[in-house]
């Protein structure tokens, strides 16, 4: 049966909100989320009645969309699924769900040689697995890189709101150091995902105001806040993170040289797929090439270089070569130290 936008923008709420066992959804607590969500991306402020609300959700148990959804009632107050893993977005698709998705892959199909539109190509591709697998019954034969055991998902869509309508949240966050969580007012810039984890870039709300990148995945809680969003004055987000490799930088780091060299068997795997697109090839010799990146010196630029174990060599500069030493030795010394635990596991 048709549905229109507003009640696919509503459905989606609601799907959010319940998936979110963080918090204890009242329906004056959904409506307020569907309300907002409206406003957000249609303009409308008229607010959603609570018989409309009372209406999706008993469309979304039933299946007449597909949905079959497992809204639950706890202490006669709370909305839930009774599965904590349920979405809607897993539901398989109906036939007008593949007629529409069909035609919008056709439609997309049509800007991929344009250079604005290189992006659509993987896109596409998913898409037109996704229809292929539903009409066929069939498994499907793309197979993208995905963790279903991801955590901080959920801060995702309620970050993003925030950073559009600039509004500061309350954040309790622990890093992996940290013995306990810390609770701070966060005025959020940049979601940015790297290898499958999420980070959000903003400025945390202290008397010494400074840029942090927090992993979605140790976020605990976040809630809005009344304090006064700090506007971006400093940084362009557009190019940040043109000059590191992952996430890891701090305002005004400078970026450097880096020179590698690879040996033949894995040259090419570095020529097709290369590490940063400032990569250039500086020589050609007789037992590999020589490379060289533009970029910042950071954690995760250590761990790529020592991915290739003893097929990478680090030329440049002294202190990544010495960094990158450091860590050698100390994995050699691991599996030179044989220990109890070494040899209750030894067969």
């Amino acid at each position: 049966m048709p549905v229109n936008r507003n009640a696919l923008i509503r459905y989606r709420t609601l799907d959010q909100c319940l998936q979110n066992r963080h918090k204890k959804w009242t329906l004056d607590d959904l409506i307020d989320a569907c309300s907002e969500a409206l406003y957000e991306y249609q303009g409308i402020d008229t607010g959603v009645s609570r018989r409309t609300i009372q209406a999706d959700m008993e469309m979304m148990r039933s299946n007449k969309l597909g949905y079959e959804a497992p809204i639950v009632v706890v202490d006669k107050k709370y909305y839930t699924y009774s599965d904590k893993d349920y979405s809607i977005t897993n539901s398989p698709l109906n036939q007008q769900d593949i007629q529409v998705l069909s035609e919008v892959s056709d439609l997309l199909k049509q800007f991929k040689g344009f250079n604005h539109f290189t992006d659509l190509t993987e896109m596409v591709s998913k898409l037109e697995d996704k229809i292929y697998s539903q009409k066929m019954h069939s498994p499907p034969i793309v197979d993208c890189e995905k963790n279903d055991n991801l955590k901080g998902l959920e801060w995702i869509e309620v970050i993003r709101k925030a950073i559009v309508a600039k509004k500061t949240i309350c954040i309790t966050y622990r890093s992996f150091k940290a013995r306990q969580a810390s609770t701070f007012c966060f005025s959020g810039y940049l979601l940015k995902e790297y290898r499958n984890r999420w980070f959000v870039l903003g400025m945390q709300h202290m008397r010494n105001s400074h840029i942090m990148n927090l992993a979605l995945d140790r976020i605990e809680t976040v809630e809005e806040h009344d304090e006064e969003y700090k506007e971006n004055k400093t940084l362009d987000l557009v190019t940040y993170y043109d000059d590191c490799i992952g996430v890891t930088k701090s305002p005004g780091q400078r970026d450097c040289e880096v020179i590698f060299w690879v040996d033949n068997d894995n040259a090419p795997y570095v020529i097709t797929k290369p590490l940063h697109h400032t990569q250039k090839l500086l020589s050609n010799e007789a037992d590999g090439k020589i490379f060289s990146i533009k970029v910042i010196l950071n954690f995760e630029l250590e761990r790529e270089l020592l991915g290739f174990g003893a097929k990478m060599r680090v030329i440049a500069p002294r202190i990544l070569v010495k960094q990158i030493k450091a860590q050698l030795n100390k994995t050699m010394e691991l599996y030179t130290s044989f220990n109890k635990i070494d040899r209750e596991h030894t067969l």
